[in-house]
């Protein structure tokens, strides 16, 4: 046993550092210099800390050159303009991205199982009015989308959910109410409308939409939560939706008051007198800007000279359909979903628009 033991063990090393005198010294790989612990040192980076230090001393030397630079009339208007309305949009945010969480956490989409009727036709309309009661930014609709999916409920049903929940929930008719004081019929146009654009989707899923449209991965079932990781939950879903909101509604802003400036007014009041045309361009921006349900009204109604028409087609296309929701729905449904959804739903949103105000709006 002892001879074993003698075979096995490795040859001890000589005087020029290499096992048994045979190999040379260059041919032995040496480990690179450690750190503490035994870590091996790591490259300096640079954090924000330190690029937010770096800006503040900027400032403080070139003070003088930045009064010069930023005292105008033009740079006084647009700050008042963002400073207005992310003071204003920012308690509508936060309170609906708190509620959006709760939801995500604590409300399981089977208990939207048991009110949908067993037609599915008959339950568009539900599904659509069941976002008056759950509140939910965009950005939050589509994982619930995909997790009713994922809870047996009909594809119809969930993208109906998806549609209307952040367009016609209580927190965005209020802040619809705030930002258009003087026009009251705004909130029940953009109501009529989102919900219109939401069963119509719907009931146009149940006629033509294919179920190898939607990604596999989408409707795989997933496991439900555990009861202690609900508040994890909760606080991650509020972390996600209001720092990536809260920067939509930043640019949103700042989109807002660089068009309050740079535009002349004369190009607004042209589209007043050219209501189609305002509704095609209004939509279009919807889709670019990309602004939270709770925060759109605020940016909307700051820019003069826009006939409501045009208006409301930009409140009812943004919660729709939007470049970051094109993104979200391509990720969670697939490419093909978001490639036939995303245009039907703003083509529908657009006529949806026409067609309430027409109704409801002066021309």
């Amino acid at each position: 046993m002892n001879g074993g033991q003698e075979a096995t063990r490795s040859p001890e090393p000589t005087s020029n550092g290499s096992p048994g005198g045979d190999a040379p010294v260059s041919a032995i790989s040496t480990p690179p210099a450690a750190g503490p612990a035994g870590r091996a040192p790591r490259s300096r980076r640079i954090t924000s800390l330190e690029l937010l230090c770096v800006l503040l001393l900027a400032a403080m030397f070139f003070q003088d050159m930045l009064v010069e630079l930023l005292d105008a009339p033009a740079l006084r208007t647009g700050a008042t303009v963002f400073v207005a309305i992310c003071v204003q949009a920012l308690p509508f945010l936060v309170l609906g991205v708190l509620i959006s969480g709760l939801i995500a956490a604590f409300l399981p989409p089977r208990v939207l199982r048991r009110l949908l009727p067993g037609n599915e036709a008959a339950g568009v309309p539900v599904a659509g009015l069941a976002g008056l009661a759950l509140p939910g930014c965009e950005c939050a609709s589509v994982p619930v989308a995909r997790r009713m999916m994922q809870q047996g409920i009909a594809p119809s049903a969930a993208l109906v959910f998806l549609l209307a929940a952040p367009a016609i929930n209580p927190i965005v008719l209020v802040s619809t109410a705030v930002a258009f004081p003087g026009e009251p019929m705004m909130v029940l146009a953009r109501f009529l409308a989102s919900l219109l654009t939401a069963m119509v989707m719907g009931w146009l899923w149940i006629r033509w939409g294919r179920m190898e449209w939607i990604a596999e991965r989408a409707l795989r079932r997933l496991p439900d939560q555990r009861p202690g990781s609900r508040w994890v939950s909760f606080v991650e879903t509020v972390r996600h939706d209001l720092v990536e909101a809260g920067g939509y509604l930043v640019l949103g802003a700042l989109a807002a008051a660089v068009l309050n400036v740079a535009v002349p007014p004369s190009w607004l009041d042209s589209l007043g007198g050219q209501v189609l045309l305002a509704v095609i361009v209004m939509s279009v921006a919807a889709v670019l800007l990309a602004l939270c349900s709770e925060a759109d009204a605020f940016v909307v109604a700051s820019l003069p000279g826009l006939p409501l028409p045009a208006r409301l087609a930009f409140l009812v296309v943004g919660p729709a359909v939007d470049i970051k929701l094109i993104a979200m729905q391509a990720g969670t449904f697939g490419r093909s979903f978001a490639a036939r959804f995303a245009p039907a739903t703003f083509l529908v949103a657009v006529l949806s628009a026409l067609l309430v105000s027409a109704l409801l709006l002066e021309w």
